[in-house]
């Protein structure tokens, strides 16, 4: 059941079932799991608790139906997600209270995540017709070589709670472009979003069976994804202990696997940056949905010329920062997602504190309570520091001091993880070297605003395989057949 205290026009977009095969059901054993606002811990309904049963339905589904939707001509796939693409900017802001309704996250930012999570149903609505093959010279003088590309198959998609519609469309609009189907699971604490995008993908067209929501045990569905034949890819955002263990579980059968994972980013300033542009870029990188993004800015490095500088600024700007429900206007920061959250960022704090770091601002829980905590900058940071080595998820901007180009490069390097990185410079040899030199994915040179659709996003080391978004976004989706065409000399 959905709360009726649930404010939105289009009171259709709230199901509270699973949609499989074109139609709306529950778990086989009745049960569900209850979905609350982080705000204020208000239910907001709940959705069913499926298991491997439902899953194992779900894919003999899209098997079924991907074998036509494969056939479909690209044309026809192209205009069906235009259609969804569309139905998502009209339902803007009512999926937008949803995200904020269930991640607690400002509505300015919900609003923006639709519209980015709408702009990927545009892009590879473009990139559905686009999806060429080659024509290789014969090896032999009766022969020639033929290249196409063709669509996977069944993906499992599991997707995480921070950017529950923009994390779910950048998956599903590759692969429904080329012609595959797809069973997702969605987190358990934003259920709603996923949901809402299956009601809106049946009235763009999208047949019975190539989209599949599945809510309920993240095990039991992952394992029935990871362990069954027809499902041929598996694309997961999420921590890195949980993509680990997919990659090992997709290896019995030799899946086709993509992740998206943690990142621990440094954000560097150099002496020479544009200050003013470089503390704006820092709050955006740092604080957006309170920190919990996995591009989030989590180290800041900072020349030790304009330390001083940089960190009075950046902390008379995190100190303005306003704190409340997501759904008032005015709110720049909402609450963090869980309990476990809290804890992760007040033991990171106290860490600090107790290794010489000094508070700035912020530092405990915020008055208002509950999961709220205070935009939080620690100065006098160290390497040592647990700060400096784990992914905080959180609301804290660590800033350390640094000397030389080559001293920084180092130590934003020594890191598992490799997603995002960021520094601001005003010298081009520069921008060059560090660029190059920074082992991540995506770089940001002067801006802590990375993604965009037309951009290839994804990481290197423990942060992930393969990219999302841009004209490389299909590839994941894509196998390449090499056909030889023998007799052509008589």
């Amino acid at each position: 059941m959905v709360a009726e205290t649930i404010n939105i026009k289009n009171k259709a977009l709230l199901k509270d079932q699973c949609y499989i095969n074109g139609e709306w059901m529950g778990a086989n054993d009745g049960s569900s799991s209850e979905v609350t606002n982080p705000a204020n811990s208000e239910r907001l309904g709940s959705l069913p608790n499926c298991g491997a049963d439902e899953t194992i339905l779900a894919i003999t589904a899209a098997n079924e139906a991907q074998k036509i939707w494969a056939k479909t001509d690209a044309k026809e796939r192209s205009s069906v997600l235009k259609n969804l693409h569309h139905l998502m900017l009209e339902n803007q802001m009512d999926l937008a209270t949803i995200i904020t309704l269930e991640g607690g996250k400002p509505i300015s930012e919900s609003l923006g995540e639709i519209a980015y999570a709408a702009s990927f149903f545009e892009w590879f609505s473009e990139e559905a017709k686009r999806v060429y093959g080659d024509l290789i010279p014969g090896h032999q003088y009766d022969r020639r070589t033929l290249v196409i590309k063709q669509p996977i198959g069944v993906v499992g998609c599991i997707t995480p709670w921070n950017f529950p519609s923009a994390m779910l469309a950048r998956k599903i609009a590759p692969a429904i472009a080329v012609g595959c189907s797809v069973v997702a699971k969605p987190a358990p604490e934003t259920p709603f979003s996923a949901t809402a995008m299956a009601y809106l993908s049946e009235l763009a067209g999208v047949p019975k069976g190539v989209f599949n929501v599945v809510t309920g045990d993240a095990e039991k569905i992952g394992s029935a994804m990871t362990s069954h034949k027809d499902v041929k890819k598996i694309t997961f955002t999420g921590s890195t202990a949980v993509g680990k263990h997919l990659l090992k579980a997709s290896a019995d059968s030799v899946k086709k696997v993509s992740l998206e994972l943690g990142g621990h980013a440094p954000f560097i300033v150099f002496g020479d940056a544009n200050l003013e542009a470089a503390v704006e870029g820092a709050v955006i990188a740092k604080y957006r949905n309170s920190g919990q993004t996995c591009v989030c800015a989590n180290r800041i490095y900072v020349q030790s010329s304009i330390y001083d500088d940089f960190s009075q600024r950046f902390t008379e700007k995190a100190s303005e920062l306003v704190v409340g429900n997501g759904l008032d206007e005015s709110t720049q920061q909402g609450p963090l997602i869980s309990e476990n959250a809290i804890e992760k960022v007040s033991n990171h704090i106290e860490d600090a504190k107790n290794s010489g770091a000094i508070i700035t601002t912020g530092g405990n829980p915020h008055s208002l309570g509950g999961l709220f905590f205070e935009p939080t900058v620690l100065t006098g940071v160290s390497d040592e520091m647990l700060i400096s080595k784990e992914e905080t998820f959180g609301p804290v901007a660590p800033i350390f001091s640094f000397e030389t180009e080559q001293e920084v490069i180092e130590r934003a390097n020594n890191t598992p993880y490799g997603l995002a990185a960021y520094f601001y410079t005003n010298d081009l040899a520069k921008s060059w070297r560090v660029s190059e030199q920074l082992d991540y994915g995506m770089v940001g040179l002067n801006t802590g605003i990375i993604s965009t659709e037309m951009a290839p996003f994804g990481g290197v080391k423990e942060s992930g395989i393969g990219r999302e978004g841009s004209k490389y976004g299909v590839d994941d989706y894509l196998e390449i057949k090499y056909v030889s065409l023998a007799g052509i000399e008589e």
